[in-house]
C-alpha cells in the first residue's frame, strides 16, 4: 500500500508529537506543508498526536499504580539502569 507524501508528513507530526519531539515536530510540519497539508490538518494531525501520548501516559500511570509492591528500594536498586538518564 502506498500512501502519499502529505499523508506520511501528517502522520509524522503526529508521531513527533507522541514521542515529544520538539525538533522532529517542527521538522515535519514544514516537510507536512511542502507536501500540500493545509494548516487545519496539521492542526489536526496534532490534536490527534497529543490524544495518542495522554492515552498512553494515563496507561502507564495506571500500569504504575499496580507496582508499588513490587519496587525495590532506592538502596537497593543495582545496575545501570534502563538509560533514560533518571
Amino acid at each position: 500500500m502506498n500512501i502519499d507524501n502529505r499523508i506520511e508528513e501528517l502522520i509524522a507530526v503526529g508521531a513527533s508529537i507522541t514521542a515529544n519531539c520538539q525538533p522532529c515536530l517542527q521538522y515535519h510540519i514544514a516537510k507536512a506543508a511542502e507536501c500540500g497539508a493545509d494548516p487545519q490538518q496539521i492542526a489536526a494531525a496534532i490534536e490527534i498526536g497529543k490524544m495518542v501520548r495522554k492515552g498512553a501516559a494515563a496507561k502507564m500511570d495506571q500500569f504504575a499504580a499496580t507496582l508499588n509492591s513490587a519496587v525495590p528500594s532506592a538502596a537497593s536498586a543495582k545496575g545501570d539502569g534502563c538509560g533514560c538518564g533518571a
